[in-house]
């Protein structure tokens, strides 16, 4: 990925005033307004082994149909498409900002469906001086997980299509794929926060901050998951040290907190447990190839998304970890040829023995991604997805083929 297209892929994933003006800017005024984002779609083909099987959890053969069944779609990728809007200005030696965006779907599966669905994931201020640093308030990508969704190439294109292999016309209609989500990282989520980040110190940096407090979901239809929620904040933190040169990198390590307070196995019964996880991750770049090793691991947080069969029915917390490895190569001609390799584990309790759960969600992706210009890129990519259960469901398997293109401004 050019230095210019991956600077529009963070400013559309994460604005913020350290990356306004990454697109058409004016002046009205004293604010500076910057509009960004991009329009990608991809034609996306998917091959289901053994598709009318489940595995609660389980990232491949998500659809109903017959076995072996083949879906197509026209989808946007990992990376919705955006349309943000950052205004800046300086006052009182204080430098101010204020981001709203908008992410519309590709397109629907069904007559009268308008177009399929539509997101609105940024609304937060910033405040801040590059003496003492900025304050975030607002919704934003979450801060534990975040670097490793900016890190992986798929945000370019598909990855693993998640919904996107059910039997009635992929997913058409959603507003994203799941790239590497579930298969290497927890989902970074979009978050109502406020968020300290500190001034860059020699290319060390750190961001903390509350969130928005999540109940748990449950991904399983075979394994059961006890309900919970929060009356506290969530807490979540990230420190890094980035380097230039000809050996440039970054280094990162984060952790994320929250209580989980009434988890029911019976009315009689509330459970209160915590949900931590930690993450490190390092991406380098030496000449013409980039690297990138990312590992996570968690109590309580379950799988593919934040506290997802994250407790068994007793309010037990499941213990899971993962992580991803890539390597990205540019030819001559500019073209990135890339390869990623990422599972996600999630352990059972004896609460779930003889249940479907998910044991391990596991993917590699190939994948080329050509600028044609400084701004559109045209990519192909081909994942494989297999899920493994800790019951008695043989293995499942998804092949994904997808090309297409994204257009940054």
């Amino acid at each position: 990925m050019n230095n210019k297209i991956k600077a529009a892929v963070a400013g559309a994933v994460l604005a913020s005033a350290s990356v306004a003006n990454a697109g058409i800017t004016w002046d009205a005024g004293e604010w500076t307004v910057d509009m960004n984002g991009n329009v990608n779609a991809f034609a996306i083909f998917a091959d289901n082994k053994d598709s009318g099987d489940q595995i609660g959890g389980g990232l491949a053969n998500t659809n109903t149909g017959t076995n072996n069944d083949e879906n197509t779609s026209i989808s946007t990728g990992l990376l919705p498409s955006w349309l943000g809007f950052t205004a800046t200005t300086r006052q009182n030696d204080i430098d101010t900002s204020v981001t709203i965006s908008f992410q519309p779907g590709a397109g629907g599966n069904a007559a009268l469906q308008g177009g399929g669905n539509t997101e609105n994931r940024q609304a937060f201020l910033t405040f801040g001086d590059k003496s003492w640093g900025s304050v975030k308030v607002g919704k934003d990508l979450g801060i534990f997980a975040s670097t490793a969704i900016l890190n992986d190439m798929t945000l370019l294109g598909v990855g693993a299509n998640g919904a996107g292999t059910q039997h009635n016309g992929g997913n058409a209609g959603t507003t994203t794929t799941l790239g590497g989500i579930g298969t290497g990282y927890i989902y970074a989520d979009w978050k109502g926060q406020i968020a300290y980040t500190t001034p860059n110190m020699n290319g060390f940096q750190a961001t903390v901050g509350i969130t928005q407090p999540w109940g748990t979901t449950n991904l399983s239809a075979v394994s059961a998951t006890a309900a919970g929620g929060s009356d506290n904040f969530a807490y979540e933190g990230q420190a890094s040290y980035s380097w230039t040169g000809d050996f440039a990198g970054k280094a990162w390590v984060g952790a994320f907190y929250q209580e989980v307070q009434g988890l029911t196995a019976e009315e009689a019964v509330d459970v209160d447990e915590d949900a931590t996880s930690y993450e490190v991750g390092v991406s380098t770049t030496v000449m013409n190839i980039g690297l990138v090793a990312y590992g996570y691991s968690g109590d309580g947080v379950g799988t593919t998304g934040m506290l997802s069969d994250g407790f068994d029915i007793t309010g037990a917390a499941r213990d899971s970890d993962g992580g991803y490895v890539q390597a990205t190569y540019v030819i001559p001609m500019g073209t990135k040829l890339g390869i990623s390799y990422g599972v996600s584990n999630l352990d059972d309790n004896a609460a779930d023995a003889g249940d479907n759960l998910v044991k391990k969600n596991d993917r590699i992706t190939v994948g080329a991604y050509h600028p044609l210009t400084k701004h559109l890129n045209l990519v192909a990519e081909y994942s494989q997805v297999e899920s493994e259960s800790h019951g008695a469901q043989a293995d499942l398997q998804t092949d994904i083929f997808s090309v297409g293109a994204i257009l940054f401004f």
